[in-house]
């Protein structure tokens, strides 16, 4: 079991849209949509973690390099991450059993 040594910092929609360089609505829709991930209180304030300001920067990449609507954006973002989670396992199967990978044997 793990702990968090620091609780991690939230953003309200107004700063997160400020750090991000972003109106305010587009988080707002970016959530409803599915692509970025932020938690409501109570009173129904939205609260975003940083991590999801690099979820904004890589939607806003995405945008501007292929010229996606923002409803395609969650399903380009969800095959990326799906392709990079096979090239992981696929690192992993293709490494060999003991020894050191970087060591030359031939």
């Amino acid at each position: 079991m793990t702990y968090a040594l620091a609780r991690p910092r939230r953003l309200d929609l107004e700063t997160f849209a400020r750090a991000a360089g972003v109106h305010p609505e587009l988080p707002r829709r970016l959530v409803v949509l599915g692509a970025l991930q932020a938690r409501t209180d109570p009173s129904g304030t939205l609260w975003f973690e940083e991590s999801q300001l690099r979820a904004m920067a890589r939607i806003q990449r995405l945008r501007a390099g292929f010229a996606l609507n923002y409803a395609a954006l969650g399903l380009v973002i969800d095959l990326l991450d799906r392709i990079a989670e096979l090239e992981a396992a696929a690192r992993t199967r293709s490494r060999p059993a003991g020894g050191t990978p970087w060591i030359s044997t031939g």
